[in-house]
């Protein structure tokens, strides 16, 4: 499966031969807002993709708001009608919404709902999904596992860009751009340099700067796993790319697929890998697929494309540059970049140009891959003061890439057709008959204008059949088979054999692209009613119930200390809790465990143990809330933010699932809180007040990286557990990194979110239980910040004096966040109430 982001890139994934397209629409709820085509030229497109065999799916993958679902409801019925193949989901009141208006819309859970069991797969298909996409940080060998678990389709990413974060469970935009990576607006701070802080000192990584931008995926070689496997579709990422990135890696994995189903060995030429990294790389490599290696994932020279390494600078001249050159072939009209790591900042500029002219010791060349060659640039091209020996030199541009790339690209005609089978009718003083049927199983059956005459000379036969039949030039076929019933020596000019088989590929043409019958109806209504309100606990005298989430055992000390409504555990070490969750319960405070966020095959046993601690779970994963349905010991669940609740369809499914509580996805404002609120009932959802934005969560872990030379936990010496780590930013602010039982990494936002501001509206709105959650707060913290909003609960404190004694907590200060509400948002129709 291919990525378009315009007509472009379309003819290229189809003329090189994609199987299936993705892509997305204006104005409409996809993750890559700056590319897609308009509602109104869909059916279009749809018609011109299944006359050439290729499915089309519209991605619908970001959250959806409750201001939204009309508009919502309004796409997806449009979506249904315009004969799209899937629609690729991210929430699941939209993924529950469109199954409701449309049940023969296929829907295909996107990579955002950060799949990585067969237990999750459950969960999306309990919404309606019949594919799931797989999280990236999977290996072979975890999606085996899940593969032999489930029966539900699945789809794998397999070329491409790689978020640092888990797909879904990045907040890095939200918390330093107000924009969001769940709404398609993505800021790609990952793609920013950092400093790494260890216990408090910055330590000095040499070239790597950027240290949360990982390679790009190219698992191109693990292709015939991936099939033997089972896997469903395969896809590159991509709808920012332009069309020779397109048309390149689709005619590689095509011929990768079409190769390990034949049984063959993967024949793909080094021209070819070369040219893959050329079009677009910021270095390739199987990554997570191949198995956890955290020395390569993330190199952190560069954020952004290289292409390929051509060699190291010897000297600069008068006329130009010496280069070593180490295998890669230059010729003039190549572009070059000098890559300076190790003594430029980050954000200055890089030196690079066009090769005007190559010089060997033999003279002038137009090629060279080997040894010393100077390269000369246009007048000015390059300042020779900002390049120095030992400087890295990458070939950003290859001058002939686009002759080869061009037949992939090109032409009127059809490059890559479709296999069709071909019946022909003759029977003497009968009009001809000819049916073409494809692999789907449609056909088109035409008439001759004349019935047939008897032969003079040589009669028609099979021989003749399949040389004018098979001339299928300039359509999207070619012929794979022939049957024939000749009965009688029969005549047929060659003119009539011809139209007769160009009006039976039109008639086929004709139905393939017609668009499917579908039963399509507006449900939302219905399904706004269909859940009554269930109500939850609230205190008695209405007095607001403070939930302490802490991280570290002096944090613990504290909260026992300050006899909060509940104290929830998030610890590293899981296989420690148990002594800490009985302190808590001899103390007489309600206990709580939180979960990971993410659970893999192997780590299901990590279900059974938090069940045997005899505490109520904080269910962070989806995988986990679906695992946890059968299970004849279920303790109290509550739901976290990582389960991305945006609206109340999803708000209402999941705690449906047996959650007490939810709280609310990040991405919501504090009067989106408010609203949700009032749909499902304030009883049923947990604020949060006071807490540090999870900005990044990856299977990148930091610590392995750059504080050991091991390749994962079994070798890196576990330095989490001895070390602290911050990362700085471009603007000096740093931010803690902490790590958990599955050594993945948590980048928290270094000042605290506080919801001072809406404090008030939310105590109106019926709001009670509140969350304080701690990341590197000490004791001392802990007391200040609890004891704050009990006072201003108590309404004994103004906002202003609650945020300037919040802010005293740390020298970074607060901030409003994600919680704040922007103008335009009154704007917005809000969603009617309906009655509960």
């Amino acid at each position: 499966m291919s990525p378009v982001g315009g007509h472009a890139q379309l003819q290229a994934a189809v003329q090189a031969g994609a199987d299936a397209v993705f892509f997305g629409l204006d104005h409409s709820f996809q993750a890559r807002a700056k590319v897609g085509f308009g509602m109104d030229e869909l059916p279009d497109i749809m018609r011109g993709l299944h006359v050439r065999g290729v499915k089309g799916f519209v991605t619908f993958n970001t959250l959806v708001f409750d201001r939204e679902l009309h508009d919502a409801q309004a796409q997806l019925m449009q979506l249904a009608e315009a004969g799209v193949d899937a629609i690729i989901v991210q929430d699941w009141g939209a993924a529950k919404l469109a199954h409701a208006i449309c049940p023969d819309l296929p829907i295909h859970g996107s990579t955002q709902m950060s799949i990585t069991s067969a237990e999750g797969a459950e969960l999306a298909r309990r919404f309606g999904a019949s594919r799931v996409v797989l999280g990236r940080e999977l290996s072979l060998k975890d999606i085996g596992r899940i593969a032999a678990a489930t029966d539900i389709e699945l789809e794998t990413f397999v070329h491409g860009a790689l978020c640092v974060s888990y797909s879904g469970q990045c907040f890095s935009s939200e918390a330093w751009g107000g924009r969001s990576a769940n709404r398609g607006q993505c800021a790609q701070a990952c793609r920013l340099p950092y400093d790494l802080l260890v216990d408090g000192t910055v330590r000095d990584l040499g070239d790597a700067k950027y240290l949360l931008s990982p390679g790009d995926l190219y698992a191109l070689h693990q292709v015939p796993e991936l099939v033997r496997l089972g896997v469903s579709c395969l896809k590159i990422e991509g709808r920012y790319k332009d069309a020779e990135f397109v048309a390149l890696t689709t005619a590689a994995y095509r011929q990768a697929v079409d190769e390990a189903w034949a049984g063959l060995p993967l024949s793909v030429t080094a021209q070819q890998e070369q040219d893959l990294a050329q079009v677009y790389s910021r270095g390739l490599g199987p990554h997570f697929m191949a198995g956890t290696n955290h020395q390569t994932v993330v190199r952190g020279r560069a954020p952004r494309h290289r292409g390929l390494r051509v060699g190291a600078v010897t000297e600069v001249t008068r006329g130009g540059v010496k280069i070593e050159l180490e295998g890669v072939a230059l010729r003039p009209g190549d572009g070059l970049v000098f890559d300076a790591a190790e003594r430029q900042g980050p954000f200055e500029k890089e030196e690079g140009g066009f090769v005007y002219e190559l010089f060997t010791r033999s003279g002038r060349v137009e090629e060279a891959a080997r040894g010393a060659v100077e390269v000369r640039f246009g007048q000015n091209a390059v300042n020779g003061r900002r390049i120095q020996a030992g400087d890295w030199v990458w070939r950003t541009h290859d001058a002939t890439l686009s002759g080869r790339v061009r037949p992939l690209l090109g032409g009127e005609d059809p490059r890559f057709t479709r296999p069709v089978w071909a019946e022909f009718r003759g029977v003497l003083g009968e009009l001809p008959a000819l049916t073409l049927r494809d692999e789907q199983g449609r056909s088109a059956v035409v008439l001759g204008d004349t019935p047939l005459s008897a032969a003079r000379n040589r009669a028609l036969d099979e021989a003749q059949l399949r040389e004018q039949l098979g001339k299928l030039g300039g359509t999207p076929y070619h012929l794979e088979g022939l049957s024939s019933v000749l009965e009688g020596a029969t005549f047929m000019p060659v003119s009539a054999l011809n139209a007769l088989r160009r009006a039976a590929a039109d008639a086929l043409s004709t139905e393939r692209g017609q668009a499917p019958e579908r039963q399509i109806r507006p449900v939302l209504a219905d399904v706004l009613r269909e859940e009554a309100r269930q109500a939850g606990s609230v205190n008695e005298d209405g007095t607001p119930r403070l939930h302490l989430l802490v991280r570290t055992p002096e944090q613990l000390d504290a909260a026992i200390d300050l006899r909060p409504d509940s104290i929830t555990l998030d610890y590293l070490e899981l296989y420690g809790l148990k002594p800490s969750v009985e302190r808590v319960q001899e103390a007489g405070i309600a206990v709580r465990v939180a979960s990971p966020r993410i659970l893999k095959p192997t780590e299901q046993n990590i279900q059974k143990f938090l069940l045997g601690l005899g505490a109520s779970l904080l269910v962070r994963s989806g995988g986990l809330l679906e695992g946890l349905q059968g299970a004849a010991d279920r303790p109290e669940l509550h739901g976290d933010f990582s389960l991305n609740a945006a609206n109340v369809v999803s708000a209402r499914a999941l705690l449906g699932l047996n959650l007490t509580r939810l709280n609310p996805g990040l991405d919501l404002n504090a009067r989106q809180v408010v609203e949700l609120a009032e749909l499902v009932g304030p009883e049923r959802l947990e604020a949060t007040i006071y807490g540090h934005l999870p900005v990044f969560h990856t299977e990148h872990c930091v610590f392995c990286r750059f504080l050991s030379s091991g390749t994962d936990y079994t070798n890196c010496g576990h330095p989490c557990e001895s070390h602290r780590l911050q990362l700085r930013d471009h603007k000096g602010q740093t931010h803690p990194v902490m790590a958990d039982v599955g050594c993945r990494n948590t980048v928290f936002e270094g000042r605290a979110q506080t919801a001072a501001r809406h404090l008030q509206d939310w105590l109106a709105a019926g709001l009670h239980d509140f969350r304080i959650e701690f990341v590197h707060e000490d004791a001392a913290g802990v007391r200040e910040v609890v004891q704050t909003f009990r006072e201003a609960l108590l309404g004994r404190l103004p906002v202003s004096a609650l945020e300037d004694r919040l802010a005293r907590v740390s020298n970074q200060g607060v901030t409003e966040g994600s919680l704040f509400v922007p103008d335009s948002f009154a704007a917005l129709p809000q969603l009617e109430l309906i009655s509960r």
